[in-house]
C-alpha cells in the first residue's frame, strides 16, 4: 500500500509538466474563442488526441497510479488551462469509466475505442444519468428499460438531462431502471450504439459557464438495443438484482449506503478540477497585483490586496490537501469514516467560487470585462458547487456520516 506523501515522484512530475505545457500553449489561447462560440472545441480535442492526452490509455495510467494522485494532478493542470475546454477533453472519460466499471472484456474492447475515435476522426461519448426530476435523488429515476425476450432486445424510454456530449456523442451510456422496487439498486447501464433510432438530442443548454462543453438533454423514445448492450450481461444483472432483493429485505439502508460510498470515491476528481480553476485565477491576480500600479506603487503593496492573495493561496493549498488525501484513501482502500470524499469536493468547490470572485475584485473594473480571463473563470467556477452533488448534498452527507445517521 502506497504511503501518503505530498512529494510527487519523477513520473508524476513529468506528466504534470507535460499537461501544464499543453494547457498553457494549446488550451489557454483557445479558451476565450470557444467560450464565446459555445461550441465543442473539436480542433483542441484533436490536438489532445495527437499528443496522447485524449485517449483511454492516458486516463487509465492516471487512474491506476498506486498513490491515487494521477487523476487529481491531471485534472488540476487541464482545468488550470480552461474549465470548459478541459471538460470537453475529459467528458468522454465519464462514459468510458461507466463501461470499464460494469462491462465485460468484450464490451470494453468493442465500445471504448468507438468512444474516442482516432487522431484523424475524433469522437466523443456521453454518460446519461441525471433526469429532470432525478438529480441528487437518483432513486427517483424514471427512464425505464424493458426486456423483450423474444427479440433479445432492451427497450429504453425516458429523458436524460445535463448530459455532457449528449446528442453529439458517437456512443451513449444510459442508466435506466429495470426494477423500480429496488430504488438505485434496480438500475442498469446500457450502451446505445451510434445512429440508433429513437435517440435524439433535446434542448441544448446555454450555460453561465463551462460554455465550451456541450450539455444537452437526451430523449429516448422506444430505443431498442441488442441484449449484448446491457453492460455486464443479463445473467450478471439477474444475479445482482436477486442479491439486492434479499439485502433489501434484511435491511435496505445497507444497500443505500453502499451506493453512496461509490459516489464518495468519485468526488475528489471534481475537487481537483475546482482547484485548477481557483489556481488559475489566483495566478492571474497575483501577476496583476505585482504589475498594476496605483498611487505610485504596485497594488500588492496595499495590505487589502496582499491579505486577499494570502487567503486565496491558503484556501487553494488546503483544498488540494483535502483532494489528495481523499484520492489516496480511495485508491488504497481506506474507508471514508468522515465522508472525506465529500469534504474534498465541498471545500474545493467553494474555494473556486470564492477565489475567482476575489480575483475579479483585485482586478477591479478590468476583472469584470471579458478582456481579462478571471471573469470567465468566475463563471466557470459556479458549476463546481452544483454538479456531482451540490454543496448542500455534500454537507448533508458529511453531517449524517459524522452523526451515524443513514444517508438516503
Amino acid at each position: 500500500m502506497a504511503e501518503f506523501t505530498m512529494d510527487l515522484n519523477d513520473d508524476q512530475k513529468q506528466v504534470r509538466d507535460w499537461l501544464h505545457g499543453f494547457a498553457k500553449d494549446v488550451i489557454r489561447p483557445a479558451a476565450a474563442e470557444w467560450d464565446e462560440r459555445e461550441e465543442t472545441p473539436w480542433p483542441v480535442i484533436q490536438e489532445a488526441a495527437k499528443v496522447g492526452i485524449y485517449s483511454l490509455d492516458f486516463y487509465a495510467q492516471q487512474f491506476f497510479d498506486p498513490t491515487g494522485l494521477g487523476i487529481p494532478v491531471a485534472m488540476e493542470e487541464l482545468f488550470w488551462g480552461d474549465a470548459g475546454i478541459a471538460l470537453s477533453i475529459v467528458g468522454t472519460g465519464l462514459a468510458a469509466v461507466g463501461v470499464l466499471a460494469n462491462g465485460t472484456e468484450e464490451q470494453i474492447g468493442t465500445w471504448i475505442p468507438q468512444m474516442y475515435g482516432d487522431v484523424t476522426d475524433v469522437k466523443v461519448a456521453a454518460f446519461c444519468s441525471s433526469e429532470p426530476d432525478a438529480g441528487s435523488d437518483v432513486a427517483s429515476m424514471r427512464t425505464r428499460a424493458v426486456y423483450d425476450e423474444a427479440k433479445d432486445e432492451w427497450i429504453l424510454n425516458g429523458t436524460k438531462t445535463w448530459a455532457t456530449n449528449g446528442g453529439i456523442a458517437n456512443v451513449h451510456v444510459v442508466v435506466a431502471v429495470v426494477d423500480p422496487e429496488l430504488g438505485s439498486k434496480g438500475h442498469a447501464s446500457f450502451i446505445v450504439p451510434p445512429n440508433t433510432p429513437g435517440l435524439t438530442q433535446g434542448q441544448k443548454f446555454k450555460k453561465h459557464g463551462i460554455r465550451a462543453s456541450h450539455t444537452a438533454e437526451v430523449v429516448l423514445e422506444d430505443v431498442r438495443v441488442p441484449g449484448h448492450c446491457l453492460l455486464g450481461g443479463k445473467e450478471k444483472l439477474d444475479e445482482r438484482l436477486a442479491r439486492s432483493r434479499e439485502k433489501a429485505k434484511a435491511g435496505g439502508e445497507r444497500v443505500k449506503n453502499a451506493a453512496m460510498a461509490t459516489f464518495e470515491a468519485s468526488r475528489p476528481a471534481v475537487g481537483a478540477m475546482a482547484v485548477g480553476t481557483a489556481r488559475a485565477a489566483y495566478d492571474y491576480a497575483l501577476d496583476y497585483a505585482k504589475t498594476r500600479e496605483q498611487f505610485g506603487r504596485p497594488i500588492i503593496d496595499n495590505q487589502g490586496i496582499a491579505f486577499q492573495l494570502a487567503d486565496m493561496r491558503t484556501r487553494i493549498d488546503a483544498a488540494r490537501l483535502l483532494v489528495w488525501r481523499a484520492s489516496w484513501m480511495a485508491t488504497t482502500g481506506k474507508k471514508f469514516e468522515s465522508a472525506e470524499g465529500s469534504m474534498s469536493k465541498l471545500y474545493a468547490s467553494e474555494t473556486a467560487k470564492k477565489v475567482t470572485g476575489q480575483a475579479i475584485q483585485i482586478l477591479g473594473g478590468n476583472g469584470y470585462t471579458r478582456e481579462y480571463p478571471v471573469e470567465r473563470m468566475h463563471r466557470d467556477a459556479a458549476i463546481y458547487t452544483i454538479f456531482e452533488g451540490t454543496s448542500e448534498i455534500q454537507r448533508l452527507v458529511i453531517a449524517r456520516t459524522l452523526s451515524g445517521m443513514p444517508i438516503r
